[in-house]
């Protein structure tokens, strides 16, 4: 099982980045898969999730209206869109596949916004 992320970079603030999230191994229409990030020194955090069919979503506050997380089944890949970037967001992000005790991430991609 291999989650590969890609899109990650340096963004100035108030501009927009996408992250894509590869799998290869899963049988990727079966697990729900999230995002999260962590911030230097601080624990990895929630950032959205979207179920298996992609129908429903949920997003922690910090990023709501501002992130939007899809998937494209066929193409075995979930999406983060990432708009009006903040300093704040600068983090390592991770992809996340799971499905009841299994569990699998990916390496991580990191996002800077700075100016």
């Amino acid at each position: 099982v291999q989650l590969v992320e890609s899109g990650g970079g340096l963004v100035q603030p108030g501009g927009s980045l996408r992250l894509s999230c590869e799998d290869s191994g899963l049988t990727f229409s079966a697990y729900d898969m999230s995002w999260y990030r962590q911030h230097p020194g601080k624990e990895r955090e929630l950032v959205a999730t979207i179920n298996m069919a992609g129908g429903s979503t949920n997003y922690d506050d910090s990023v709501k209206g501002r992130f939007t997380i899809s998937r494209d089944n066929r193409k075995n890949t979930v999406y983060l869109q990432m708009n009006s970037l903040e300093p704040e967001d600068t983090a390592v992000y991770y992809c996340n596949a799971r499905r009841g005790s299994r569990n699998f991430w990916g390496q991580g991609t990191q996002v800077t916004v700075s100016s």
